[in-house]
């Protein structure tokens, strides 16, 4: 007689110990566009820049080989470092400040950024 009373207190303890309840929580990774930290961090020679609270790198091959045409002047270069904690908008690790960032007339992800008489391609760094 005495084993049944403890075998079932046996069972609600088991089966209470595997279910899940609200205060379980699981870890999920925050999945967003890349910051200066991650890229600088993967490849310390890239060359990047922050604007409108997007990474933009040039010297991807696909990009260098389109065609494309200034549009408008839409910023420029404020500040530069290669400390990516220190990256803001208009924050360059390479370009000098003053360098004048243009709009592309055929893509809105890419921008053109016109240094020492060279056209640079710097394409929008988001994810998904």
């Amino acid at each position: 007689m005495r084993k049944a009373p403890l075998l079932l207190i046996f069972l609600l303890v088991l089966i209470t110990g595997c279910m899940n309840t609200n205060e379980d929580k699981i870890a999920v990774d925050v999945i967003g566009n890349p910051d200066a930290k991650e890229i600088l961090s993967s490849d310390p020679d890239a060359d990047i820049f922050m604007f409108r609270d997007l990474i933009y790198e040039t010297n991807i091959e696909w990009v260098d080989e389109l065609v494309l045409t200034p549009n408008e002047e839409i910023g420029e270069i404020k500040k530069q470092t290669s400390i990516a904690e220190d990256f803001l908008n208009g924050t360059s690790n390479y370009l000098p400040v003053g360098t004048k960032i243009y709009s592309s007339k055929e893509r809105e992800d890419i921008l053109l950024v016109e240094t020492n008489g060279v056209m640079l391609k710097y394409y929008a760094l988001v994810e998904g």
